[in-house]
């Protein structure tokens, strides 16, 4: 089976998980910075634990902060766990980010401390609407969500490097890796000051056994994501075996990870410098698995593929379909694993229904709509492949 998602590691980031030798979260702190563009980066056991600091690292308290209603759920997690308020914004219909111009009403009506500006799936933010909001708003912190985009750009803008700090996710899922944790970026010496403050205040140093469990983790993602042996972690991850490893969140409740203050270990520093380093091959793969599908699905009945957008990094391939469950199975039938990863509005889980008078479904209708019809086809895989993914995506519309 071919799976939706898979991590691109090689014999170098095994190599370098058993060498200790060769560094460890400093290295990679660097060499992302300088990957990124920024002066700083600073490593996080998540990329949640990250944001949840810098909103204190920002001196943000019980202050409102705009999210999109359609992002990761562990996005506003981290923001009540910092002791400030989500307020969410609905999304646009043909990007899958935050709809600025609505976020500039929400302003209007109660004002923020802080804007997420996520670039979902890897599609660039609004650079040039954002620039009106900070202009308007110059006291309102502007935190570039990037675990899906990494260094995607506007218009030839870096989005990590528009706002106070950017926020980044690590695991296996992510355009590049490090096992599991986060980083965030930054240009101000200060902000990266007291980041690190926070962390040797709050973040305990990663135990000896955390370490194992990490390699254990890596060692076991080589095998399991080879199509002879996937369909059957398939079975396992649909019976619900392994719900510990896959699920990362329940709609009832507010919560960060049992470990999310245990620090990165230098195994994923390694591992992490590694993937730096191949970072611009990996992105580059994405977009060309990404134009194959662009033409090879091009006018497919049923099928919306998702928008054309110069300098998007491709987290995901995004198309939208009117019968989710119908094409999930259908293709799942044939051999390949097609995916629903935002599968939820957040304000109209049980957990935030009642925050900030987000309950009321009319106003977050296009959150609502992509939550029920996006499914993501896998991009980490070989050109022939995504041609047979494309195949049976055109047969299952057509069935």
């Amino acid at each position: 089976m071919i799976p939706r998602l898979k991590p691109l590691l090689g014999a170098r980031e095994l190599v370098a998980a058993l060498s200790p030798w060769r560094g460890g979260i400093a290295e990679f702190e660097a060499a992302f910075a300088a990957e990124m563009g920024q002066r700083h980066a600073v490593a996080f056991p998540y990329g949640r634990t990250g944001l949840a600091l810098l909103l204190e690292a920002l001196e943000l308290r019980g202050a409102r902060v705009l999210c999109p209603a359609y992002t990761c759920v562990v996005v506003p997690h981290a923001v009540v766990k910092s002791g400030n308020e989500p307020a969410f914004v609905d999304s646009r219909d043909d990007d899958f980010n935050m709809d600025l111009e609505l976020a500039a009403r929400a302003l209007e009506r109660g004002g923020a401390g802080a804007l997420v500006a996520t670039s979902i799936f890897g599609y660039p933010v609004d650079l040039d609407r954002l620039d009106d909001l900070r202009e308007r708003y110059p006291r309102m912190r502007v935190v570039q969500d990037c675990a899906h985009s990494f260094a995607a750009e506007w218009k030839g803008r870096p989005v990590q490097r528009e706002g106070d700090a950017a926020i980044f996710g690590l695991n296996i899922s992510k355009l590049m890796t490090s096992v599991f944790g986060g980083m965030v970026t930054t240009d101000s010496p200060a902000l990266a000051q007291r980041l690190r403050a926070l962390r040797a205040e709050r973040v305990r140093p990663a135990a000896w056994s955390k370490s194992l469990r990490r390699f254990a983790y890596l060692a076991a993602v080589y095998p399991a994501f080879q199509p002879a042996v996937y369909g059957m972690v398939n079975r396992l991850e649909r019976s619900g075996v392994l719900d510990r490893f896959v699920k990362y969140y329940d709609e009832g409740v507010i919560a960060m990870p049992a470990d999310y203050l245990d620090g990165m270990t230098a195994l994923e520093g390694r591992v992490g410098a590694v993937q730096v380093a191949r970072y611009r091959e990996l992105v580059e793969r994405r977009r060309r698995i990404a134009a194959l599908y662009d033409a090879a699905l091009a006018g497919t009945p049923g099928l919306r593929l998702p928008p054309r957008v110069p300098g998007a990094t491709y987290s995901h391939y995004v198309p939208r379909v009117d019968d989710r469950a119908r094409v999930l199975e259908g293709a799942r039938r044939r051999g390949v694993q097609l995916g629903q990863l935002i599968e939820y509005c957040i304000p109209h889980m049980p957990a935030y229904r009642d925050r900030d008078g987000a309950a009321a479904a009319a106003d977050f209708p296009v959150a609502a709509r992509l939550s029920e019809t996006t499914i993501n086809l896998p991009l980490a895989i070989t050109p022939r492949e995504a041609e047979r993914t494309a195949a049976v995506v055109r047969e299952v519309m057509a069935a």
